[in-house]
């Protein structure tokens, strides 16, 4: 059985600063959605402030494709990330979907 042997093209030197960046912007905006996104929901910013968590998102998406893309990330794995995102969006609203049920149904 022979190994597999992943080839992959080197990362331009001159685009490690923005990859960097990038993927540090990422963990910055996924931070300020969730941050955002939970006081809102636990009604310590007002709901006008909602917007600014999708903001973030979009930011964090795009940062998170600016990466795959640049690092030459094959079409399947640049799937795969978007889909993340697309999770990562949704999963908060579920979070708290469930919580709210949760509550409602133990208080009766």
């Amino acid at each position: 059985m022979e190994p597999i042997l992943i080839v992959r093209p080197e990362i331009a030197l001159d685009d490690f600063l923005p990859i960097f960046l990038a993927s540090s912007f990422v963990l910055i905006f996924g931070l300020f959605y969730v941050a955002i996104y939970t006081l809102v929901k636990m009604e310590k910013l007002k709901s006008i402030y909602q917007p600014f968590a999708y903001v973030f998102w979009v930011l964090q998406t795009y940062c998170m494709y600016y990466v795959a893309t640049t690092i030459q990330s094959n079409h399947f794995t640049i799937k795969a990330l978007m889909v993340t995102m697309v999770c990562y969006l949704i999963l908060p609203h579920l979070w708290y979907y469930l919580n709210q049920r949760a509550e409602e149904r133990y208080e009766q």
